[in-house]
């Protein structure tokens, strides 16, 4: 890699101007990258909503739910599925595993279902895909209005037109709005009198309102088409249509319309739902955007749109934002980029402490930006956005590309002294440090390989983030072996020569050179070290020993606590709660919200969530929702638990549950999935393991899914009165049906909007009573319904939850601390103890069995980077053992991160964990440096322990300065100065600093003492034999040295001349002073090649 050196220090000028392109390009990605919360992910789920108007939730299951699982099993790469079944309607959850095509498996989702013969009809069946990008980017409220319908005429008409014409807006919906339909109400006497029923009325709306194409004519010189029939437009257009007569009696009757003999209306739908804003009645409109848009940029353009949605409405109306996701976006970046650069200065202040020279330290700093700029121009490329995970890379590679350009300008400064060759100084300094820069930036690269292989959530989420520090670790490569020794040509002034006591000048390492200050208090330690070698390993594996007796003290958990401002509360009243009583209860609640401090707004939905997607994931839409956001700059977790307290105090308001946001994901509760062959032992099961668990240490509330039994009035029809009189179960069916719901019969444009035509009975029974009394047409005239069957309340269950057939509840545990792993062992521990009824089983999941996954996953990942480093390890040193010596480090890591992470109580995540796989690829950098150079001084005829003295002392400055500087780059980001976007980073930071300051002690003390034990041994047993060959007798003309220590003493007695001092106390890499490129060179190179020819023909025997 030095040739690159080379190359660039002959094209100078060519390298600048790269440089300068490249910092511009990469400031054009920067402008034009896209920003997110988190890089967009498509969960491998669908879901399929089918609604079934009048079914109670046993017969969904049985002629909905249950039909459709089974039939999808079939479809490609499905890996699990699920039902609900409630009253009206049907939810299936198909899983398929990460990487599916979601577009194909929708496809043979639906083909499946098509072929089904046995479905009920007039189903209505979507299939839902979930995708943050599906999420809203923004909410805007209306409140303040008089008339409502006057408002959402604008809204519809003028307002979410205008919105969904600004650019990267996907769709604008409004929530909480009321729609419109047709009623016709047949007057039974009037019908009667006529000698018509309601079919015909059914027959002239099918039969008129249609246009049919009818061919062309010819007009002259024009060809026009024919168009047979006009639309019907208006409710009168309905009420003219004239009754079709099919019998005589009809005829004699005269024209008959149906307007005769029934009331049609423009009526508006029945209201299902509620909206409300701090307690205001509101009309919300929810935006989302484009796949490829950025949601800061959509956000802007609707909030700078506000002001003329204002004008449009008119009437005094309010508009407020509800929800954003983009301040909570643009705070994380602004976070994350402050601790960047914080982290930046501290580098840059590092560096200067340690080289004392500002021109050096503006050489070494320039390489972070420059590998920033080149990183963006990577993201892009790649198709990435700047996010939480991206930028976090960024921050955190902030600390490490500095590395590579330290070793390289620590190394040219040494070098560079007096009246040397500033060419010859800076290649040769290059040059001794290209291979080991270049290995030790590899094995960082190379640790995020088996990321790309990492599956789930986990693999999606890192993937951008590996790529990232991949793309700046190689630009830092790549800046360190090119611009720096350009930067280094064109700035740095020659050192000062150190001098010895007689004043010439030496070599900084030579024995006879004053130590500087540091070395002063290294190296004491270092010799006593390797005196004590055993000593110092026992030590060594003593801490490891304490540090993983400590381990089970930290804390365990997926996803930190995202911080961001917005949660939500759920309210349950029961599943038979009329609309009005649920809007009293949440009037209450509201009121209690409004008051904790700091809660901004309080959008509350009613019957609905507002959102078909959010109702198909949440499975069903029932029961009260609350959107809360809070301040921005408040203590989130805070709010969370006075909210709990808060509502904990409202009486008579149901059972109400705070969901904890966890970054972007699903939630932090721990789920129990219970199963059993029926739906009596399941509940028996259920409430044994609710009463196990209400009462369990750490838990802050249990909540479970099946809810209690449903009221509902059953009709059984006695089929053998029935068949008497000439009707059947599913003739009586029907005949109940269409008297207690209005019927689906066709549709109507009325200005520009498409209108159902409902046929309702003009009285609906609204109590058992009446419906026990409801007169049905049968084959001997009118009778009562209570004559053909039982008509009573009955109980059954609200909502039916099935896997693959078989019954399931979920009981969804909120634990009161942030460690998950505690949570767990105290759920499966309350699981042991309840007793559960026979068929019944119970196991622990959701956000626990996502994180053993992502931990086993992990885990392998770290085992192959450790794999894949030593590779590259063997691949630098030629060697199979020494690398083994290096790898030593990495569990001496995990000691400092260990103890870091119990000391700051952050816990141990998935991000600790991409963290810990850094830390295998930076933690054996430092040692690569350092036994590189110590293989270079045996090479040159030094004894074991006197190389790693000599390279101990000589990388002591760069070992210390890379440290240091990751560390303190790294330092804002573990403190969380700025407290936002952290529940990646901050973790992330905590175990590579802790991990960095244990290994790096390991690195400068118990490594050099195991490469003193291992490598030494050979040295001490032969000279345990004798068979050493002294200087004098090798030097004075020895044909072949007996021994290796020989040949290498031979080695160095030609390199130093015969007058040199004693070969054990000469430590030098190079020529004192260093020689001109245009002087005449002696004859040191002819020595150095045949060092490597003795290299060469030993290395054969190093690998045994």
């Amino acid at each position: 890699m030095s040739h690159l050196a080379v190359l660039s220090l002959k094209n100078r000028a060519l390298i600048a101007l790269i440089t300068i392109v490249a910092a511009i390009f990469g400031g054009l990605a920067l402008t034009s990258l896209k920003q997110e919360l988190i890089p967009p992910i498509q969960l491998p789920q669908l879901s399929i909503l089918t609604t079934y108007p009048g079914a109670s939730p046993d017969v969904v299951n049985n002629d909905v739910s249950t039909p459709i699982e089974q039939a999808i099993q079939a479809v490609p790469d499905l890996e699990s599925t699920s039902s609900t079944s409630t009253t009206n309607a049907s939810i299936v959850q198909a899983s398929f595993a990460y990487g599916t095509d979601l577009a194909t498996a929708e496809q043979k989702i639906l083909q499946a279902i098509n072929r089904l013969d046995s479905l009920p009809d007039d189903l209505d069946t979507n299939v839902l895909a979930f995708s943050t990008d599906d999420l809203p980017v923004i909410s805007i409220a209306v409140t303040g209005y008089s008339d409502e319908t006057a408002v959402q005429d604008r809204l519809e008409n003028a307002v979410i037109p205008d919105i969904e014409d600004l650019d990267g807006v996907a769709a604008a919906q409004i929530v909480g709005g009321r729609t419109s339909r047709v009623t016709i109400t047949p007057d039974q006497e009037k019908l009667a009198a006529a000698g018509y029923t309601q079919t015909a009325i059914t027959d002239a709306l099918d039969q008129n309102g249609k246009l049919f194409p009818g061919g062309t004519v010819s007009e002259g010189d024009q060809t026009l088409t024919v168009q047979t029939g006009t639309k019907l437009d208006s409710v009168d257009g309905i009420a003219d249509l004239p009754l079709v007569p099919t019998n005589a009696d009809q005829i004699a009757a005269g024209d008959v319309t149906i307007g005769d003999v029934a009331k049609v209306v423009l009526d508006t739908d029945p209201v299902t739902s509620i909206s409300r804003v701090d307690g205001e009645a509101a009309l919300t409109v929810s935006i989302t955007k484009l796949p490829a848009a950025n949601t800061v940029d959509v956000s802007h353009l609707v909030r700078d749109s506000l002001s003329r949605i204002k004008d449009d409405l008119g009437n005094g109306a309010t508009v407020t934002v509800v929800f954003d996701q983009a301040p909570y976006i643009e705070q994380s970046i602004e976070a994350l980029a402050q601790e960047g650069l914080l982290g930046l200065a501290f580098a840059v202040v590092v560096i200067l402490v340690f080289l004392l020279s500002v021109r050096s330290t503006l050489v070494t700093a320039i390489s972070i930006p420059t590998s920033v700029l080149i990183t963006f121009i990577g993201i892009q490329a790649f198709g990435y956005s700047l996010n939480i995970l991206t930028l976090g890379a960024l921050t955190i590679a902030i600390g490490r590309v500095v590395d590579d350009s330290i070793v390289v300008i620590e190394n040219i400064k040494r070098h560079y002294v007096g009246d040397a060759d500033k060419l010859a100084s800076i290649r040769l300094a290059v040059r001794e440090v290209a291979s080991a820069i270049t290995a030790s930036t590899l094995t960082t690269v190379a640790v995020f390989l088996p990321i790309a292989f990492v599956g789930d959530l986990t693999g999606e989420l890192f993937r951008p983030f590996a790529l990232t520090v991949t793309i700046a670790m190689l630009a830092s490569l790549f800046v360190a072996l090119t611009i720096v020794p350009v930067l280094a040509y064109w700035f740095l002034r020659p050192g000062k020569p150190v001098l010895d006591a007689a004043g010439r000048a030496i070599d900084p390492e030579d024995p006879a050179a004053p130590p500087s200050r540091l070395q002063k208090s290294y190296l004491p330690v270092l010799r006593w070290t390797l005196r004590h070698s055993v000593v110092t390993l026992l030590l060594a594996v003593v801490v490891l020993g304490g540090t993983i007796a400590a381990a089970p003290l930290m804390k365990v958990n997926f996803l930190g606590d995202s911080g961001q401002n917005t949660f939500t509360v759920r309210q349950d009243i029961g599943a038979t709660a009329s609309l009005d009583a649920q809007d009293a209860a949440a009037k209450r609640v509201e009121e209690v919200l409004l008051d904790v401090t700091g809660v901004d707004t309080v959008q509350t939905s009613i019957g609905s969530t507002g959102s078909a997607l959010r109702d198909a994931f949440s499975g069903g839409g029932t029961g009260i929702t609350y959107s809360i956001t809070t301040d921005p700059d408040a203590d989130q977790e805070q709010i969370r638990t006075d909210v709990q307290k808060a509502v904990a105090d409202v009486t008579d308001a149901g059972e109400i549950t705070v969901a904890a946001a966890q970054g972007g994901f699903g939630s932090s509760d721990v789920e129990v999935d219970i199963t059993a062959p029926d739906a009596g032992v399941l509940r028996d099961a259920t409430d044994k393991v609710v009463t196990a668990l209400k009462d369990a240490d750490g838990v802050d509330q249990v909540d479970s899914n099946l809810s209690a039994s449903l009221p509902f009035v059953s009709v059984a029809v006695d089929r053998d009165k029935a068949a008497k009189l000439g009707l059947s179960e599913v003739a009586v069916g029907g005949l109940v049906a269409n008297t207690m719901q209005p019927r689906q019969i066709g549709t109507v444009e009325i200005d520009d909007s498409t209108l159902t035509v409902y046929l309702k009975a003009a009285e609906i029974p609204d109590t058992i009573a009446k419906l026990r009394g409801l007169e049905i047409a049968s084959a001997s005239g009118l009778i009562r319904l209570d004559e053909v069957a039982t008509v009573e309340q009955s109980e059954g269950p609200s909502s039916i939850t099935s896997e693959r057939g078989q019954r399931t509840a979920t009981v969804t545990v909120t634990p009161a601390s942030d460690d998950l792993n505690a949570a767990s062992a105290t759920v499966t521990a309350a699981l042991a103890d309840a007793k559960l009824p026979q068929g019944a089983d119970a196991e622990v999941g959701g956000v626990v069995t996502q994180q053993q996954d992502a931990f086993a996953q992990l885990g392998l990942a770290i085992l192959a980077a450790i794999l894949i480093v030593y590779i590259v390890m063997v691949a630098t040193f030629k060697s199979l053992r020494q690398p083994i010596l290096l790898l030593v480090s990495v569990p001496f890591a995990a000691t400092g991160a260990i103890l870091l992470q119990i000391v700051s109580g952050v816990p141990l995540g998935v991000a600790s964990l991409i963290g810990v796989l850094m830390l295998v690829g930076i933690v054996v950098t430092n040692a690569i440096v350092l036994i590189d150079l110590v293989n270079q001084y045996r090479e040159k005829g030094l004894s074991t322990p006197e190389a790693v003295l000599a390279g101990g002392a000589r990388r002591l400055r760069p070992i210390l300065m890379t440290a240091l500087a990751t560390i303190f780059a790294l330092t804002p980001m573990a403190l969380g100065i700025t407290g936002h976007g952290g529940f990646i980073s901050q973790p992330l930071a905590i175990v590579v600093i802790g991990g960095l300051v244990s290994s790096t002690i390991l690195t400068l003390l118990v490594l050099p003492a195991l490469y003193n034990l291992v490598e030494g041994a050979k040295e001490r047993r032969a000279a345990k034999r004798g068979d050493v060959v002294p200087v004098s007798e090798a030097s004075a003309g020895s044909q072949a040295p007996l021994t290796r220590r020989a040949r290498r003493d031979a080695a160095s007695a030609a390199v130093t001349g015969a007058a040199a001092v004693d070969t054990a106390l000469v430590i030098e890499e190079a020529p004192d002073v260093e020689i001109p490129m245009d002087e005449p060179v002696p004859a040191a190179p002819v020595v150095d090649e045949t060092i490597a020819d003795e290299q060469a023909a030993e290395e054969p025997r190093r690998e045994e």
